[in-house]
C-alpha cells in the first residue's frame, strides 16, 4: 500500500462522518498502532490503552449504546470529565457554531429540525458506518501529562492512518456511555473512557464529507521573537 508524504497526510486529514463498508484488516490496524506508539510520552510511560472492535463486536457495542439511549435517554449518561469549557467565549463559541451550521447545511438539516439532528447524532454510536472502531482509555490515577500524551498518540494514529489512505473521526461522544462501554468491552472501573474513533475509507459521495473546516493562520495563535526582520 503506497504511503503519503507526512505533509500530505497532515493536510488531508479530516473528521469523516460517512464511511464505506470496505473492511480494514487486523494487521493494518496493528501496524498503525505500532507506528503511533512511537509518539512521545513523559518519561516514556506510554499511558494509552486501546480497545479495537470490528464485525460483530462493533455491532454489539453500537447496539448496546443505542439501546441505552432508547431505554433511558441520552441525558442519563454523562462522561466523567469535561471536554469543553463551562462558560463559552469567543473565538471558540463562534468556531463551534460555524462547524455545526456548515455540517448540517451540507446534510440539509435545518435549524430546529430536532428529529434529523438526533438521527445524525445517533450515527456517532455506529462509528458513522466505519468497519473499525477504537476506544481509548487511561488509568484513572494518571494526571494531565498523560492526557497530553494520549492526545499526541491519537493524533499520530490519525496521521498514520491517513498516510495509508484511510480516514478517521475522533469521537468524544463515546465518553458519555462509559458505563455501557465498560460492560461490553470488559473495561475496569479503574480506567477512564476518553473517546472513541471511527476508522475506515471515506464515502466519497456522502455530502457531509464535503465539509472543509477553516483554520486560523499562525499569526492568530503564535508569537515570534528573535527572528530576523522579514
Amino acid at each position: 500500500m503506497p504511503v503519503l508524504p507526512a505533509d500530505e497526510a497532515i493536510a488531508t486529514r479530516r473528521s469523516v462522518r460517512a464511511f464505506l463498508p470496505t473492511p480494514v484488516d487486523r494487521d493494518t490496524v496493528e501496524a498503525l498502532l505500532a507506528l503511533a506508539s512511537r509518539s512521545p510520552s513523559g518519561s516514556n510511560i506510554q499511558p494509552w490503552k486501546v480497545r479495537v472492535v470490528a464485525g460483530k463486536a462493533r455491532e454489539r457495542l453500537s447496539h448496546a449504546i443505542l439501546d441505552a439511549i432508547d431505554t433511558k435517554g441520552a441525558s442519563e449518561h454523562k462522561r466523567e470529565w469535561n471536554y469543553y469549557p463551562v462558560h463559552w467565549r469567543e473565538p471558540y463559541l463562534g468556531r463551534r457554531r460555524k462547524i455545526g451550521w456548515d455540517l448540517y447545511g451540507l446534510m440539509g438539516i435545518a435549524k430546529g429540525d430536532f428529529e434529523a439532528t438526533e438521527r445524525q447524532r445517533r450515527r456517532n454510536y455506529e462509528f458513522f458506518g466505519a468497519p473499525v472502531g477504537l476506544v481509548f482509555t487511561l488509568d484513572e490515577d494518571m494526571q494531565i501529562g498523560s492526557w497530553l500524551d494520549l492526545g499526541i498518540f491519537i493524533g499520530t494514529f490519525m496521521i498514520a492512518a491517513r498516510g495509508r489512505g484511510l480516514d478517521t473521526c475522533p469521537q468524544a461522544a463515546f465518553a458519555d456511555f462509559h458505563g455501557v462501554i465498560r460492560r461490553e468491552l470488559a473495561i475496569p472501573e479503574s480506567e477512564i473512557v476518553i473517546c472513541g474513533m471511527a476508522l475506515g475509507y471515506a464515502d466519497p459521495d456522502a455530502p457531509e464529507n464535503r465539509l472543509v473546516t477553516e483554520r486560523a493562520a499562525p499569526a492568530e495563535f503564535a508569537a515570534f521573537e528573535g527572528f530576523a526582520p522579514q
